[in-house]
């Protein structure tokens, strides 16, 4: 491998406004560390703090209402305790010299009634129950049947995300990440399995990506361009997310945030549980070509693949999930190729600092 190739990894990129020191970036991972009322913790800003040496941290999945929570202890951005939790979170990263944007997400049919407001059933596009599991109380039970939003409902969720917005911004995010992934609700209204909508939302490739345009126009409206990203998965099936014609449906979304102009895209290349980072299935290749700013890629890679991808020009940056939860040092390891702590996989869902903050440094 060139020279370059072995010192791409940790060169400096400018997103946005933002000088990130390297191209790590450190995906969002859900770890139910919350408190009560999904008030993030003090153990939290610990963790995040631990691996402010990344180029960006992406905080996990926080749900911008008290609808739509996929497990138990799932962080929050719509209370003002909420807001004060995060803030101190993104002190403690800001005072460690790193960068954090916050993903904001709504799960839709990837939840249970005893989740939601009154028991109330999930909502989603359609009235069709999702072939997944929810986490509570530590155990896996089957996804609760949703019910249809109706079109009020749907302007009052794209309200929510400007407002969560609008927190994250207060509590001092550098940005915020749209999760339009993973079977979630905005994946939900992209795929025509889960969405069988005969209204201005179903139907058509356009009218099924119309929720997730409208999210980002009106939250790149509260925040700017710059302070806007997006998660999608193209060919992932996790949480039951199933489309027909995957190629053409993400060739028109990936249209549709061009002339929206996010300052990046952060790309699931792959299945979440798979370890290898490229599906020969979908072109990845002229799919990052046809997006004008900042992509991001994501998906089992490891340093060497990670630097051979952003030396082809096949992404800007890259994400780590895994690894991060076991090696809060990881920069610093991939840049002297130490090797790598172990996964304890036994504690990624407990609660306290097992497994979660207590992974030791070199």
């Amino acid at each position: 491998m060139s020279d370059l190739s072995n010192e791409v990894l940790f060169s400096s990129y400018k997103l946005g406004d933002l000088e990130l020191p390297n191209r790590i970036v450190m995906a969002p991972m859900g770890r139910s560390r919350a408190d009560e009322g999904g008030v993030p913790s003090p153990l939290m800003a610990e963790y995040y703090a631990q691996r402010a040496s990344s180029g960006l941290i992406v905080a996990e999945a926080t749900t911008i209402s008290a609808e739509g929570l996929a497990y138990d202890r799932m962080p929050g951005i719509y209370t003002d305790a909420q807001i004060a939790g995060w803030e101190l979170v993104t002190h403690a990263v800001h005072s460690c010299g790193g960068r954090i944007f916050l993903q904001l997400c709504h799960v839709g049919r990837i939840s249970h009634c005893s989740l939601e407001p009154g028991g109330r059933a999930p909502a989603a596009p359609s009235p069709l129950r999702a072939n997944a599991e929810i986490i509570i109380n530590g155990l896996s039970v089957d996804a609760s049947e949703p019910r249809a939003l109706e079109l009020n409902e749907i302007r009052e969720i794209v309200a929510a995300y400007v407002v969560g917005t609008r927190n994250a911004l207060w509590a001092g995010f550098d940005g915020i990440e749209i999760h339009a992934g993973d079977g979630y609700l905005i994946d939900q209204f992209l795929r025509d399995e889960s969405n069988k909508r005969t209204d201005e939302y179903g139907g058509s490739i356009e009218n099924r990506t119309r929720f997730l345009a409208e999210v980002m126009q009106a939250v790149i409206e509260e925040a700017d361009n710059d302070c806007v990203g997006v998660r999608i998965s193209p060919v992932g099936t996790t949480n039951d997310a199933v489309d027909s014609h995957p190629t053409e449906l993400f060739n028109h979304v990936i249209e549709a945030l061009n002339r929206l102009n996010p300052v990046y895209v952060h790309v699931i290349e792959g299945q979440a549980s798979d370890l290898a980072y490229f599906d020969p299935s979908f072109d990845f290749i002229t799919f990052r070509k046809r997006f004008h700013r900042t992509y991001i890629a994501n998906n089992g890679y490891t340093k060497s693949s990670a630097q051979k991808k952003i030396a082809e020009g096949a992404a800007d940056l890259v994400s780590f999930g895994v690894p991060f939860i076991a090696n809060p040092d990881l920069v610093e390891r991939f840049r002297t190729d130490a090797p790598l702590n172990a996964l304890d996989s036994t504690n990624v869902w407990e609660q306290g600092a097992d497994g979660y903050t207590d992974y030791p440094p070199m």
